[in-house]
C-alpha cells in the first residue's frame, strides 16, 4: 500500500518512477545553488561603526561619538568595499557575516570621501578565507532590473529588494556636498543601513548604493562601476589621489540670440567658456569667451554633454575616468577660428573649501580670548554664518581668484568672555583682513603674528568691511591668554596642523 501511494503522488506531481531520480539530481543541483548564493551572502557584511564626530563651534573639544550601520561585501582577499560616509569619522569598526553572531574588528585602508567609497580590512581574515569574491560588472542598461542586498533599518537580518534601472545621470554626491560623478538612480528605496552594498545583476556588481531621495518614494541611488574601477585604480599605488578637475565654469549655448553671436549654427557642437581658476589645468590655454567644441575628441553638445557607451553625459564624464598627469585634446573656436590644444590634469586643492571634511580635527588659535578659524563648509554649517561679507568671501572663493591671496579665509569666531575682551563680543563672525597692517593670508601666519617673541603694545585686528578695527592690549597678554584657557577648561591654545 505505501509502494501504491507513493507511485500515485509521483504521477500527480506528473513524474514517472524513473524521474524520481532524476529530480533527487535537480534538488541537489538546487541544494548547491542554494548553497552558493548562502556563501554570496556570507561575503556581504553587516558594518557597525563607532564614530567621533569634531565640534567646528568649540572646535577644542573631542566633539560627540555617535553610532551607526552599514554595508558592505568583499571584493578581493581581505578587501571590504562599502561607502566612505559609513565609516567616515570611525573610531571602531566591527564587520558581522551573514548568519554568524561573531563581529570581527576592522580599519579603514583607503578612503576616497569625494566619491563615497572606501576599503576595510579585518583584523583576522581567517573566517573569510572560503567566502567567493563579488566582481565588477559593467554599467546596466535602461530598464534592467538589479538586486539590492544589504541590512537596511528595520531588521538585523540581510535585505534583498528588487528595482529597474530608470536613470543614468550626473548629480552631486551627498557625502561632501560638493563633488558630482555619474549616478544611476533605482526604483528601489535606499534606506539607512543598505549604504555600501551591492547592487547586482546576473551575478556581478553593478553599483554601490549610498543614497536616496526623501522627496520622492522607492528611489534610490547608486555608485555605477566606472566610478568603482576609477577608485580601485587609482589606490592601486597605495594612496587615493583625488578626483581631477578641468577648472572652467561655462554656459549652455542653447539661446539662439547667443549663438549669433559667437557665429554658431543650430546644430553646431559648444559651450561658452565663462570663467577659469588660476592654476587649474585649462590656464594659460583657454580664454573667457572661448567655444570648447571637443574633449578628448569627444563632441560637446551646446547641453555640456558628450557620448559615452551610448549614453549622453556630462563633459566633466572625460576628466572623471582620468588621473593626475593624463593629458587630454581640447578642441575649441577662438575669434570665429578653430583651435586645438592639450591640457594636463593636476589637483586644485582650492576647490575644498567647498567639500565637507572627515577625519580632520578643526584648526583653530585663540589669543586673549579671542577664537580664529579658517572658512570651511564645516565651520560655515556649524556657525550657521550670516554676515554677507564671509558668505560672499566663501561663494567667490574660486571664481574670483581669492584663493591665489589667501589660502585661509579666517573667521573671527568666538570670543570667551574676559575683561581685555569685554568691548569685542559684537565682531564675531567677521573675517580678518589684517593685523597691524599685515594681510592675513593663512591661519599659521595669524598665529605667529599673535605670538611674537616680543609683544607689541597693541594688536590693530582689522575686519574685511569694518572701518573700525579691533584693539586687543599686548602688555600681559600671554598671562591672561593662560587664565582664559584655565577658566574655560581649554587644554590647548591652538591646533593647527592639516
Amino acid at each position: 500500500m505505501k509502494l501504491f501511494l507513493s507511485h500515485i503522488i509521483c504521477i500527480i506531481l506528473g513524474l514517472s518512477s524513473t524521474s524520481a531520480s532524476a529530480q533527487a539530481l535537480d534538488i541537489s543541483a538546487k541544494q548547491k545553488v542554494e548553497t552558493k548564493a548562502s556563501d554570496i551572502y556570507k561575503s556581504i557584511v553587516r558594518i557597525e561603526v563607532t564614530a567621533q564626530n569634531p565640534s567646528y563651534s568649540n572646535p577644542w573639544n573631542s566633539g560627540k561619538f555617535t553610532g551607526g550601520t552599514g554595508t558592505g561585501f568583499l571584493i578581493s582577499k581581505n578587501t571590504f568595499l562599502t561607502n566612505a560616509h559609513v565609516v567616515s569619522n570611525a573610531r571602531r569598526i566591527l564587520i558581522t557575516m551573514h548568519g554568524s553572531a561573531r563581529k570581527h574588528p576592522a580599519r579603514v585602508l583607503h578612503i576616497a570621501h569625494d566619491c563615497d567609497l572606501a576599503i576595510l580590512q579585518v583584523d583576522d581574515f581567517t573566517p573569510f578565507e572560503k567566502l567567493p569574491f563579488l566582481s565588477i560588472g559593467n554599467v546596466p542598461q535602461l530598464e534592467s532590473q538589479v538586486r539590492v542586498i544589504g541590512y537596511p533599518v528595520g531588521g538585523d537580518r540581510i535585505s534583498v529588494t528588487r528595482g529597474v534601472v530608470s536613470r543614468i545621470d550626473f548629480r552631486p554626491y551627498a557625502h561632501t556636498r560638493a563633488d558630482q560623478h555619474l549616478v544611476i538612480q533605482i526604483d528601489a528605496a535606499i534606506n539607512p543601513g543598505n549604504s555600501g552594498g551591492p547592487v547586482l545583476q546576473n551575478g556581478k556588481v553593478v553599483g554601490v548604493a549610498f543614497q536616496g531621495l526623501t522627496s520622492a518614494d522607492n528611489t534610490g541611488y547608486m555608485i555605477p562601476t566606472p566610478v568603482v574601477k576609477r577608485f580601485l585604480k587609482d589606490i592601486e599605488d597605495g594612496s587615493y589621489d583625488e578626483y581631477m578637475q578641468l577648472g572652467l565654469t561655462n554656459f549652455t549655448l542653447f539661446n539662439p540670440a547667443m549663438r549669433k553671436v559667437y557665429n554658431l549654427k543650430q546644430d553646431d557642437p559648444g559651450i561658452l567658456v565663462a570663467r577659469f581658476y588660476k592654476d587649474g589645468p585649462v590656464d594659460g590655454i583657454l580664454k573667457e569667451g572661448d567655444i570648447l567644441t571637443k574633449i578628448d575628441g569627444k563632441s560637446i553638445d551646446s547641453a555640456g554633454s558628450v557620448e559615452i557607451d551610448g549614453e549622453r553625459v556630462n563633459m566633466s564624464e572625460i576628466v572623471e575616468r582620468k588621473f593626475a598627469g593624463d593629458k587630454i585634446p581640447l578642441n575649441f573656436i577662438r575669434d570665429g577660428k578653430e583651435q586645438t590644444a592639450e591640457i594636463t590634469l593636476k589637483p586644485f586643492s582650492a576647490s575644498s573649501i567647498y567639500s565637507v571634511q572627515y577625519g580632520k580635527r578643526p584648526r583653530y588659535t585663540i589669543q586673549g580670548g579671542l577664537v580664529f578659524q579658517p572658512l570651511s563648509r564645516n565651520l560655515y554649517a556649524a556657525l550657521r554664518l550670516s554676515n554677507p561679507r564671509v558668505r560672499r568671501l566663501f561663494a567667490k572663493y574660486l571664481t574670483e581668484n581669492i584663493f591665489k591671496e589667501r589660502k585661509d579665509i579666517i573667521i573671527l569666531t568666538k570670543v570667551l568672555d574676559a575683561p581685555i575682551n569685554s568691548y569685542l563680543t559684537g565682531f564675531t563672525g567677521n573675517a580678518i583682513e589684517s593685523i597691524n597692517g599685515t594681510k592675513i593670508t593663512d591661519i599659521d601666519q595669524l598665529h605667529n603674528i599673535l605670538n611674537p617673541e616680543t609683544m607689541p603694545e597693541h594688536f590693530v585686528i582689522k575686519c574685511d568691511g569694518l572701518n573700525r578695527p579691533l584693539i586687543l592690549p599686548g602688555k600681559d597678554l600671554q598671562k591672561i591668554n593662560k587664565q582664559i584657557l584655565q577658566t574655560y577648561g581649554i587644554k590647548n591654545a591652538s591646533y593647527l596642523s592639516k
